[in-house]
């Protein structure tokens, strides 16, 4: 696969912690687990992140999904205090081409953990998109459809907190600067916010799939915000393994405008949205190697009979070694002990 450029991705990851009663809560013993944060955690791993669209139409004439063609990174990454820098490119070896087109994107996704909250923010800019090939269209690109002229933006935040942080830790199961000992739970409450478009100059989804070439899509808009519930669990098996979900669902307030025909037509209504996480692997005192998924689903109101959704995620496979700072190595990281002693979350 051949990309116009690649974009190193360099993720600074401040996840800050609070004082209590002159208590450093990175040193706070817990039943449910235990902290690493006066030793260097180093990282290699592989990653690919993505921003889909489905497009599907009440009358079943389409049920489409739009990928970019994000590529397959691997990359080294470091965590102390709490503060994370991850540093990734895509080879041409990680990704071969399979006739999918060419994609330009850069794609921001931060998913922040301090003790008491899940913090996640997201900026993605795709140009190039394909889908597989349905029936009903002879085009000459093999099994999928390219649309290179294709772009998606979208933006947004999710803030959850956590009713009983002092049971799991999700810095255990994404960081690895902490190691859950027990199997634990906790629900949470939160807000989320997105917006963003869609656009094609030839049209979203071709003319053989709709009934009328007046009927095609030319492009979205949206903006949706809403509260958001959830769960999550730690399940700890062997000593050293762990598997850790998180499931929550938003019932929010959503608008859209759709341009068919060169027209605008917006809708609003309330429709429910959905993220998930999922992390598992082996975590020792020493290293860790795990998996993770982070998943999010934004839902459309319904606009002239057709149904969209908004897919964002992340998914990665970590080899993880904790490193112990020895006096040179403490000396150098210094600035960081002085910029977490001057944070309170």
């Amino acid at each position: 696969m051949r990309l116009f450029f690649l974009i190193p991705i360099m993720l600074f990851v401040f996840t800050t912690h609070a004082q209590e009663e002159g208590t450093d809560s990175d040193s706070e013993e817990s039943p449910y687990f235990i902290g690493y944060h006066d030793q260097l955690i180093g990282r290699y791993y592989f990653s690919r992140k993505f921003t889909n669209i489905r497009l599907r139409d009440r009358e079943g004439n389409y049920n489409l999904l739009y990928e970019p063609n994000s590529t397959l990174n691997t990359g080294l990454g470091a965590t102390y205090k709490n503060i994370t820098l991850n540093l990734a490119f895509g080879f041409g070896l990680l990704n071969p081409d399979r006739g999918t087109g060419e994609s330009r994107y850069l794609d921001l996704q931060a998913h922040i953990y301090p003790k008491k909250m899940v913090i996640d923010f997201f900026g993605q800019l795709y140009d190039g998109y394909y889908f597989s090939q349905p029936e009903g269209i002879n085009a000459s690109d093999g099994p999928y459809y390219v649309l290179p002229n294709m772009r998606v933006r979208k933006v947004g935040a999710s803030i959850q907190f956590l009713g009983q942080p002092e049971r799991i830790s999700l810095r255990a199961a994404f960081q690895q600067n902490e190691r859950q000992i027990k199997s634990g739970s906790s629900p949470f409450l939160g807000f989320e916010i997105y917006g963003g478009m869609a656009a094609n100059k030839d049209g979203l989804v071709p003319v053989p799939l709709v009934q009328e070439p007046a009927q095609s899509l030319q492009s979205l808009r949206f903006f949706e915000f809403g509260p958001n519930a959830g769960y999550a669990s730690t399940f700890v098996f062997k000593k050293y393994y762990f598997i850790t979900a998180s499931l929550s669902s938003t019932l929010a307030v959503g608008y859209n405008e759709f341009m068919i025909d060169h027209s605008i037509n917006s809708s609003w209504g309330l429709n429910p949205n959905f993220f998930a996480r999922l992390f598992g692997g082996y975590n020792n005192d020493r290293w860790s190697l795990n998996a993770n998924i982070v998943y999010a689903m934004v839902n459309l109101p319904q606009n002239q009979g057709i149904n969209a959704s908004i897919l964002t995620g992340n998914y990665r496979l970590n080899f993880i070694y904790r490193f112990d700072t020895g006096e040179r190595l403490q000396r150098r990281l210094r600035i960081i002990d002085k910029l977490k002693d001057e944070i309170s979350f």
